[in-house]
């Protein structure tokens, strides 16, 4: 090969390398221009946001002809927020289930309970504090009830918002208990147990039905032990009150009144015999109210004795936090306590709101039940967000139903219970 022809393919060679640098780096092939103007690849429909579906679980204690009103609020929730699913949830026994599904990350975001659950669901670690969310003191007090404000505050923290603040009355019906049978002294029991006598030989039925009576439920049975004196079942510094001269007489009587009521009572058989005739009076709260109303009972509501106060709240899980999903969990709790969506579950349900715009509503406070269980109220002990409240409910619900099936003399149950507070509440120490 001559060194011309040499030369001139170097040259050539050179030419390709430089040319082949500066050619852009892969391009499409056609350059994708529409055949038609004006129509670049659909836009994001602007107006709603792109929020990724989320569902969030609330864990609560509702039931009945109680959850209809309640329900329909958190679907009109659904309704103003799309990408939000609320599936409500009543387990058997909450706080177990809570034990196991919260740390494996199954439970729910919201629980639903009464203010006394606070101190140990926060101690376990199952609740977290709102006030680290942003909800302070000043948004509390400007949107509730005090009573509802400091059952929801434990520690310095702020644990949950309260919905509505509840006690337990005798509702009557009045097509059969006439006004010799109407207790007039919220705490005389004496008075009560001898007009119950009198309406059982009167008509052969029973004068009062209370779902504690031969049950371990130390919650229906307050008014009778604090209506007797008692300052309470435990305070919050872990000290009981059961064996105490003021627990023995209020046992005493129980032993008594045992004599004039059903051997077995329960919600159901309660809310039964009161809507067919067979007992005067039911001893219950306004979540029964609902259900009454549907039977077409004329009734009343009169105080007896000095109930638990407690405080139905909303707390958040830990599991919200750890799902990303503690924003819409808060603003799901402040929607539901609200003064305009308890104004709307109180006039179904007669519960007593516990934000001040609801309660004061006119059509909300002139309400026969939430006047009724409003006295109720007044007498009342306000339930402790204490830890140490959670050592009570066994001990005093068994040490009742001892008394009333006769399986234990007033003062050994009760010497039997305070030793099993004490017992419990140093475990917690």
């Amino acid at each position: 090969m001559s060194k011309k022809l040499l030369t001139l393919i170097s040259v050539l060679l050179i030419a390709m390398f430089v040319l082949s640098a500066c050619k852009p780096a892969e391009t499409p092939a056609e350059p994708a221009a529409p055949a038609e103007p004006a129509a670049p690849a659909e836009p994001a429909e602007p107006a709603e946001p792109s929020a990724e579906a989320v569902t969030i679980t609330v864990w609560n204690q509702w039931d009945g002809a109680y959850l209809t009103a309640i329900e329909q609020a958190f679907r009109d929730y659904e309704a103003e927020h799309p990408n939000v699913k609320i599936d409500l949830s009543k387990p058997e026994d909450v706080k177990n289930a809570l034990t196991v599904a919260i740390p494996a990350g199954e439970g729910p975001d919201i629980i639903g309970w009464a203010n006394d659950a606070i101190g140990e669901q926060a101690l376990n670690g199952n609740i977290v504090a709102i006030s680290d969310l942003g909800v302070d003191s000043a948004f509390l007090e400007a949107n509730y009830e005090p009573a509802a404000v400091a059952g929801v505050q434990w520690s310095g923290m702020i644990w949950g918002l309260p919905e509505s603040q509840e006690g337990i009355a005798l509702i009557y019906n009045k097509a059969v208990v006439t006004e010799e049978y109407l207790p007039t002294d919220p705490m005389d029991f004496e008075d009560l147990y001898e007009k119950a006598k009198k309406f059982q030989e009167d008509t052969g039925n029973v004068l009062v039905c209370n779902q504690a009576f031969g049950g371990s439920d130390a919650y229906h049975m307050s008014p009778i032990y604090f209506g007797f004196g008692l300052p309470s079942y435990v305070d919050e510094e872990g000290n009981a009150f059961l064996n105490s001269p003021e627990a023995i007489a209020a046992g005493e009587w129980l032993k008594k009144f045992a004599t004039v009521s059903y051997a077995e009572n329960s919600y159901d058989i309660c809310n039964a015999a009161l809507a067919e005739g067979k007992v005067g009076m039911w001893w219950t709260g306004p979540w029964a109210v609902a259900g009454v109303e549907a039977s077409g009972i004329d009734y009343g509501i009169l105080p007896m004795g000095s109930p638990f106060v407690g405080i139905k709240v909303l707390m958040m899980s830990k599991n919200a936090v750890d799902r990303g999903n503690a924003e819409i969990a808060l603003d799901i709790m402040k929607y539901f306590t609200s003064a305009e969506v308890q104004k709307k579950i109180a006039l179904v349900n007669k519960t007593i709101p516990a934000a001040t715009g609801a309660l004061n509503d006119p059509e909300v406070s002139s309400l026969a039940a939430v006047v009724g269980f409003g006295a109720a109220l007044n007498l009342g002990v306000p339930m402790s967000p204490s830890p140490f409240s959670s050592a009570q409910w066994g001990p005093v619900g068994d040490a009742s139903a001892a008394i009333w099936t006769g399986a234990q003399e007033p003062a050994k149950a009760m010497e039997d219970a305070q030793a099993a507070i004490e017992e419990a509440v140093a475990g917690m120490q």
